[in-house]
């Protein structure tokens, strides 16, 4: 057993302060979940945690807010105790430990797969080829080979599925509440997600720059979350073709797989950027700035997984194509090791604190 944080700690203080003061009981998700309880355990605070989606309402709401004696700080005391679940829950620990609160990890790691791709590609492969155009079936197989690509896609991303995974787990065990899972709360948590109903705040939107509302970060997540899906799709899309149809990339651009890329890739950067410009203007009182370093590192290498996608695309049948096919085959490698320890990690933790609220309010 754990020793509670010192951000636990000051978590359940401000917990209690709200509970007894229920001014934002309809702000969003958190305030209502939080009025089911008189105590708060390690295990409530995590799931409160992780159910705020950060809108910042009640901090220009709440009258205990600094400077206020009681500093009363839910969005940035919440954002640090998320942090520390990531971590706490991380496959294996002592990784998740280490990418805590540290943009410069996810850089370096990044910098190394990014390197060592480059290295081995440009030292191992002919430069008669590398630096020559490349078309026709097969083409970006002549310069990285497939067994190598799909091996070592598979491997990192295998271990990001089993890490996260794993720790979703450890979180369900350490939050999970005795009320009995139903369809209908099921639904209700997928509801949630898909529609991302709670970055709206209390319906207004969330407080992104000030105590103005605004939906922008809700879109701005939804075309990440969209490009994402949609760029799995392609590659998905692209498996089917190579094994079960005996076509070999890279494809026509009207085919079903590029099309599935370029929109996906389109809406990750617009995504990724509009949400690096959100951070950038926000007002920092509510906002756990020491965090801010890793979120930013990890938005930025999904920007340039999917920018450097979309360069290949345009540039597959010049010169340029093995060098940028090896520029993002590594960043796409690093983007499957750290992910299982970035903030990436809140989309499953947020879901199972979605289908935990719905538990507990369908009961």
């Amino acid at each position: 057993m754990h020793a509670e944080s010192a951000t636990a700690t000051e978590a359940r203080r401000q917990m209690e302060i709200c509970n007894a003061c229920r001014y934002c009981e309809g702000y969003c998700a958190v305030f209502p979940a939080m009025t089911l309880r008189r105590d708060f355990s390690a295990g409530d605070l995590t799931h409160l945690a992780n159910l705020c989606h950060s809108c910042k309402g009640c901090y220009h709401a709440c009258q205990y807010a600094p400077p206020h004696a009681f500093g009363v700080n839910i969005p940035a005391t919440f954002a640090t105790l998320r942090a520390e679940s990531y971590a706490e829950h991380a496959f294996p620990r002592a990784l998740g430990r280490a990418f805590e609160r540290n943009g410069t990890v996810v850089a370096g790691i990044a910098a190394l797969a990014l390197t060592l791709v480059l290295v081995l590609t440009i030292a191992l492969q002919d430069p008669a080829v590398l630096w020559s155009p490349q078309r026709g079936v097969g083409a970006f197989f002549r310069v990285i080979p497939y067994w190598l690509m799909v091996g070592m896609a598979t491997l990192t991303f295998g271990w990001a599925v089993l890490a996260i995974a794993v720790a979703s787990w450890r979180y369900w065990k350490a939050t999970a509440p005795a009320a009995k899972l139903t369809p209908r709360a099921v639904g209700k948590m997928a509801s949630d997600v898909v529609t991302l109903r709670n970055l709206g705040g209390g319906g207004h939107g969330c407080n992104d720059v000030d105590d103005g509302f605004s939906q922008r970060r809700r879109w701005l997540h939804q075309a990440m979350a969209g490009g994402f899906l949609l760029c799995f799709a392609a590659t998905t899309a692209g498996a089917f073709y190579h094994h079960f149809l005996g076509w070999k990339s890279p494809h026509a651009f009207l085919s079903l797989p590029v099309q599935l890329g370029t929109w996906g890739g389109v809406l990750l950067c617009i995504g990724t950027a509009g949400l690096l410009h959100v951070k950038a203007i926000t007002d920092p009182a509510p906002v756990a700035r020491r965090l801010l370093g890793g979120e930013v590192a990890m938005l930025s290498l999904l920007f340039l997984v999917s920018a450097t996608g979309l360069l290949l695309l345009a540039a597959r049948h010049t010169g340029a194509m093995g060098l940028l096919l090896a520029i993002h085959l590594g960043l796409v490698l690093a983007f499957f090791l750290v992910i299982p320890y970035s903030k990436m990690v809140h989309a499953p933790f947020r879901a199972l604190a979605l289908l935990r609220n719905a538990m507990e309010t369908r009961r």
